[in-house]
């Protein structure tokens, strides 16, 4: 219990000293030493678990109850006047309405409930504070160099870099509360506060795109934020708990029992990792500096929300609307988010999109419900954490040193910073390639939908994974082309820039290596738990091995090969002859073409506009037509009717 609280406070403190620190030296040294302290913290709670297991702790403190009504109190009244002050009006709405609304309920009804437990750690905490702990931690000393190249770009504007890590940080706290906590009121507590420093984060540049991206961040998150405190009135009410594990308990026992309020709980979760209708808040949260968008992206604000989707799985996978509205939600975000990805040429653009599209295959599964999508939900979320945070900032790397993040001014990049590139081409083959885990947790989640008959998401994972293959072979195919004449600039990265890429890059591989121990290890003695057995698994343990295998020969290749060939250099063919410097070529009317390399795009058939407006209209109609009968039956239990 004790490593809990130092995860929750120990980030706490850092993050109010980084904000009265000014000096670039001191915050460096700050922030390493505290991003080790946090890992090894991480590292030494999941070490504890594997000695004591599932831990349940009974802390009870009236005072701390207090406190954080207090600070609920004020967080709501600060957005309040944030949203008049910018006219934000729907911002200042929802913080009117739910905020009074939970804080009357604590000092009535909820006052009276009994929490045995308000806090826990099962082998799912256990994922998500490494996942937090260590790439949350490398995402800050990768900012360190990225914005000292910041500020140096905005010289004449106000150096608000302590501001930044002070957020940074305050998150890091909110996510280690959030996967711990069993009360839902603490945990509605610890997400709302992840809500408003992701506000910060995406408007941290104060420019007018940067606000109105950032408030429509705050509004679908607070939207999000309404549904978690109903869902949380309703057990109150109703169900007459608190407690994530008694819900859970509840749904995995009796068949829909816990379908109302789960509903409206996923709702919250859908809000949170980015899902359609919802989706433009990420897409928008693109304009803040590349370490948010990574940590966003990566390792906190939407791991929560499909963190907590896959803990409601028992009690969404019952056949009943609410796990048919997740399933459906996030299995139209994956196919349209991936074929809007294809129409992109922004770099960051295609990593949020791809992100929107596997956040909504791991929701599917949580819709799902088995143990097998369940199985496959909770791998998607180990490797895409890492990959991820890896490519976002491999692309904020690449912008501040060629002065562009479009995949179409890459070319040559493997000349001009060959390691940048090497680290690129590893994370994109690791989202869509075998053996990297990103595709085998796809095969599995396919597997899973099968099994338990939903043909239907069989059909939509392979098209999405298709228009996957197509964006990211793009993407490969300029990363590995070789352009003559390049100066080598990547003297100029930073050496935390480097330490932190090349810590991912190693995190990738020994992820898949590491396989076969994180399904025996911890997934499957999690799934016994909550799902009492496992009928079959999506992907054996043999074939587990064999792609150990096929990844340490890759290893073996390289080790052996690297260098050791020799190199011929020769006139590059163009599309006529070649000028001599192997940039142009004689071109049909008489004169010399300047070569270009681009992909095709296809915005006629994957335009973003079209895509959204397709995907947001069916999943808003899903979401609507769910919540809608998720009501109807509420009114029938209070009514008296039959549950």
């Amino acid at each position: 219990m004790g490593t809990i609280f130092f995860l929750i406070l120990f980030p706490l403190v850092v993050a109010f000293v980084l904000l009265v620190v000014k000096a670039d030296a001191a915050r460096g040294a700050i922030v390493k030493f505290a991003a080790i302290v946090i890992a090894a913290a991480s590292i030494y709670l999941a070490v504890q678990y594997f000695r004591t297991g599932d831990q349940y702790f009974d802390f009870h403190n009236e005072a701390v109850n207090y406190i954080m009504m207090v600070i609920e109190a004020l967080l709501a009244i600060y957005i309040i006047i944030t949203g008049i002050r910018h006219k934000k009006y729907l911002a200042s709405v929802f913080a009117i309405i739910q905020t009074p609304l939970l804080i009357w309920f604590e000092l009535t009804k909820g006052h009276h409930i009994e929490v045995v437990s308000n806090m826990y750690i099962d082998r799912l905490s256990v994922i998500m504070v490494l996942i937090i702990g260590i790439i949350g931690t490398l995402i800050c000393v990768y900012a360190l160099g990225y914005m000292k190249d910041f500020q140096h770009h905005h010289a004449g504007e106000k150096d608000r870099r302590p501001w930044f890590f002070f957020v940074m940080f305050l998150f890091l706290a909110a996510m280690f509360g959030l996967v711990t906590s069993n009360n839902l009121i603490w945990m509605y507590f610890f997400w709302e506060i992840t809500s408003l420093s992701s506000f910060f984060l995406i408007g941290y540049t104060k420019t007018k795109e940067a606000t109105n991206n950032a408030f429509r961040a705050l509004i679908m998150n607070l939207l999000g934020g309404l549904g978690f405190a109903v869902g949380i009135l309703i057990l109150g009410f109703v169900y007459n708990t608190l407690e994530l594990s008694t819900m859970i308990a509840y749904g995995t026992m009796y068949s829909g029992i816990m379908a109302i309020p789960a509903a409206f709980l996923a709702f919250a979760g859908i809000t949170k990792a980015a899902q359609m209708p919802f989706n433009s808040w990420l897409l928008g949260a693109m304009v803040a500096p590349t370490p948010t968008s990574a940590l966003l992206h990566s390792s906190t604000m939407v791991k929560a929300g499909v963190f907590l989707i896959i803990k409601l799985a028992p009690c969404l996978g019952m056949g009943n609307f609410a796990g048919l509205m997740v399933m459906t939600v996030g299995g139209v975000t994956f196919l349209l988010a991936s074929f809007a990805a294809i129409s992109q040429s922004n770099g960051k653009k295609v990593l949020a999109y791809s992100t929107v599209a596997n956040l909504g295959l791991i929701v599917a599964c949580g819709g799902v419900g088995t143990a097998g999508a369940v199985w496959a939900g909770i791998m998607l979320i180990i490797f895409h954490a890492i990959t991820k945070s890896l490519l976002f900032l491999c692309v904020g790397t690449a912008e501040h040193n060629i002065g562009s993040r479009d995949i179409e001014d890459m070319d040559g990049l493997f000349g001009r910073m060959p390691r940048l590139a090497a680290f690129m081409m590893i994370g994109i083959s690791a989202m869509f390639l075998a053996p990297f885990g990103m595709l085998i947790a796809k095969w599995a989640s396919m597997t899973a939908f099968a099994d338990s008959g939903n043909i239907l998401l069989v059909g939509v994972i392979c098209f999405g994974s298709a228009a996957t293959a197509f964006y990211w072979t793009k993407w490969l195919g300029k990363m590995s082309a070789i352009v003559a004449n390049t100066e080598n600039i990547q003297q100029n990265v930073h050496k935390e820039e480097w330490f932190v890429q090349g810590t991912l890059v190693v995190l990738t591989i020994a992820a898949v290596l590491a396989f076969p121990i994180t399904s025996s290890g911890m997934l499957v003695p999690y799934l016994e738990g909550v799902f009492g057995g496992l009928s079959s698994m999506a992907l054996s343990a043999d074939n587990m091995i064999i792609m150990c295998i096929m990844v340490a020969v890759v290893l073996l290749l390289i080790v052996f090969f690297f260098g050791r060939t020799k190199k011929k250099i020769v006139p590059i063919y163009l599309a006529g002859a070649n000028e001599g410097d192997n940039l142009r070529f004689h071109g049909s009317m008489d004169k010399p073409v300047t070569m270009s390399l681009r992909n095709w795009h296809m915005e006629r058939y994957f335009g973003e506009r079209k895509m959204n407006i397709i995907g947001c209209t069916v999943s808003a109609v899903v979401i609507i037509a769910g919540l809608g009968l998720m009501i109807g039956s509420l009114v029938t239990i209070v009514t008296g009717g039959a549950m």
